[in-house]
């Protein structure tokens, strides 16, 4: 059975105590097909036990969470072996190498071959060090080992619970263009993650989630638009500024390192460009000015505690 409308994960009003504690709270969201979904919060927020419910091993209170189509706690037998799951601690053997790991787990699953293994080696760079034992690995490899193994069975959906948490940047490095590249092979990535500027390189849509209850969800790059404010960068911004500030249709000019910043609606760049030319002072770059998707998410969790 596939998923109607493109729609890999569905939840609709998911909810879940713990006795007194509401960890999830009336939680709806959609992963579609084929893109790389950022499920976002801080920690304790209710990402894992969402995660839990969507898997079927945790029993919502209330609501639902479908996968491909199906409700997820009673569908496992006809979901799990289309979903593959990268966990923050891999628990992998230490004292087998890292082809006799994926040697183990492929047992676990019928047709797994031996190519198919040398595959998932290649495409997560293991391939020089595939007889080496686990426990030699530095975590940046025990990690790609650990999605490896996830993608033996040739997944479409691919469920990541923080990928790249304890890793050095390089290991970050590594793990976001894995992603990266299994985005564009068609996977459908789930990415639990509280760390937003990871999640930004890797991601189009994401879903902001704080005490169990959806602060915002939507596109990467609508979510971090700053609003009217206009970012250039000009020959003699001294003098440009003196020129703007002088300017009722522009409420502030204010200079942010070699960049001028002014509060005024975007479609308003060619007249600014077209002021300061008459004085002879040209832009070398005017853009509308982005937050980071982690100024944005402090703000929209300030704002929520403040309301």
């Amino acid at each position: 059975m596939s998923a109607s409308n493109g729609i890999i994960v569905k939840t609709k009003n998911l909810t879940k105590h713990f006795g007194h504690i509401v960890a999830v709270d009336d939680l709806s969201i959609e992963v579609h097909k084929g893109e790389a979904f950022g499920f976002l919060g801080p920690n304790g927020s209710g990402k894992s036990t969402t995660m839990g419910m969507i898997l079927g091993l945790i029993a919502p209170t209330s609501g639902s969470a479908e996968v491909f189509g199906l409700e997820a706690q009673h569908n496992l037998p006809s979901i799990l072996p289309r979903v593959g799951a990268v966990m923050e601690t891999p628990g992998l053997y230490p004292y087998l190498s890292g082809r006799d790991n994926l040697k183990v787990f492929a047992r676990l699953s019928d047709h797994i071959s031996d190519k198919r293994i040398d595959e998932v080696l290649d495409l997560v760079e293991m391939s020089s060090r595939a007889k080496d034992k686990f426990s030699n690995y530095s975590m940046g490899m025990k990690q790609r080992l650990a999605i490896a193994c996830a993608l033996l069975h040739n997944p479409e959906l691919i469920i990541m619970d923080e990928p790249t948490n304890g890793l050095d940047p390089a290991g970050m490095k590594e793990i976001r263009e894995l992603i990266i590249e299994l985005s564009k092979q068609g996977k459908t990535i789930f990415l639990n993650s509280h760390l937003l500027h990871e999640v930004e390189q890797v991601c189009e849509r994401v879903a902001i989630i704080k005490k169990g209850k959806i602060v915002v969800q939507g596109l990467v790059k609508e979510l971090v638009k700053a609003g009217d404010v206009l970012q250039i960068k000009v020959n003699e911004p001294d003098k440009a500024m003196a020129i703007l500030g002088g300017q009722k249709w522009i409420s502030s000019v204010n200079k942010e390192g070699d960049y001028i910043l002014l509060g005024v609606k975007a479609d308003k760049a060619v007249d600014v460009s077209a002021l300061l030319a008459k004085d002879g002072i040209f832009a070398a770059e005017i853009k509308a000015k982005e937050n980071s998707l982690e100024k944005f998410f402090l703000e929209q969790t300030e704002e929520e505690a403040n309301a």
